[in-house]
Parts: C-alpha cells; sequence; structure tokens
C-alpha cells in the first residue's frame, strides 16, 4: 500500500518523493519521466507504438494522483492542459525551497548537535556524517577531521578519554 502525503505548501519535496515513488511501484510512472511521445504514424515501429501505449496510459492516471493529492486552494494557478512532467515542473517551480536554506538548516543541526546517550557514540557520529554528506551534495565540503573534532568536542566529559586518545 502506497500512501501519497497531501500536498500543502510547505512539505513540497515529501509529496513528490511520495508521487514518484506510488508511480514508480505501479509501473505508471513513464509520463513523469519523459515527454510525451510524438504522434503515430503509419512508419511507426512496434516499439514506438508500444511505448506511445504505455505513456498514454501513464499520463492520466499520473495527473489524477498529483492533482487529488494537492490541497484544493493550491490548485489555482497550475497548469490544467498539460502533460504530467510538466505539471510536476510547474508544481516544483513553485515549491522550489531555496538552497541556500537547506544548507543552512543542515548546519545549524550539525552545529548544534549534541549527544544525548541515546543510541550510542557510533550512531552520533554516523548522524554528523550523514549530515556531512548532505552538504557535500551543496557543494559545501568539511573536511572529515573538521566533523570528527565537533564530535569530540559535543561529547560530554564521561567520554574525555576518547577524546584523549584521538589527541595522542
Amino acid at each position: 500500500m502506497v500512501t501519497i502525503e497531501v500536498l500543502t505548501g510547505s512539505n513540497f519535496k515529501k509529496w513528490k518523493e511520495d508521487i514518484e515513488f506510488a508511480m514508480e511501484m505501479t509501473d505508471v510512472d513513464l509520463s513523469l519521466v519523459t515527454d510525451k511521445p510524438g504522434d503515430l504514424t503509419t512508419t511507426s515501429t512496434e516499439d514506438e507504438k508500444s511505448v506511445h501505449a504505455v505513456w498514454m496510459k501513464s499520463n492520466p492516471i499520473c495527473l489524477l494522483s498529483m492533482r487529488m493529492s494537492i490541497l484544493d486552494h493550491l490548485k489555482s494557478g497550475m497548469p490544467t492542459d498539460c502533460t504530467a512532467k510538466e505539471l510536476m515542473t510547474a508544481i516544483s517551480e513553485r515549491y522550489r525551497v531555496s538552497s541556500n536554506a537547506d544548507i543552512g538548516s543542515l548546519l545549524q543541526r550539525l552545529f548544534n548537535m549534541k549527544y544525548d546517550g541515546n543510541g550510542g557514540v557510533r550512531d552520533y557520529v554516523i548522524r554528523m556524517v550523514d549530515y556531512q554528506t548532505k552538504l557535500k551534495a551543496f557543494k559545501v565540503d568539511f573536511p572529515d577531521t573538521c566533523i570528527v573534532h565537533q564530535a569530540l568536542n559535543t561529547l560530554p566529559l564521561e567520554f574525555s578519554i576518547i577524546k584523549t586518545n584521538y589527541n595522542s
């Protein structure tokens, strides 16, 4: 069972992931990832006819799924006579999240992390490395040594032996 979170305006990334996942799982995602194929002609190959048929089935299903999972008051101003790919592009442009905001949020989470005792030190460091990896995707690169020092400096006093060993 695939559940698509309703687009509320502030959850675009999650909504888009849900739509893409649901359409792929039901094998009707072709119109989300490809442009509309050209019209069929008498010289069209069997492969072209097959792709055309699959795309023509995919498009209305994707459009319906997308439109049904958007709050009514957000639908105004969205294109109505378009393909699923075009609608996704229009919605993406409307709800594009600034990469600067994402970077700021990741940096804030990384540098405000404090070890709380849950999950062990290893899990704590893995979460930091996860933020480092996400920042690299935005071309913000922190050396591994920076992450190690951040992790060590935010551990409580009970882990001072780890700090001493590392510094030695």
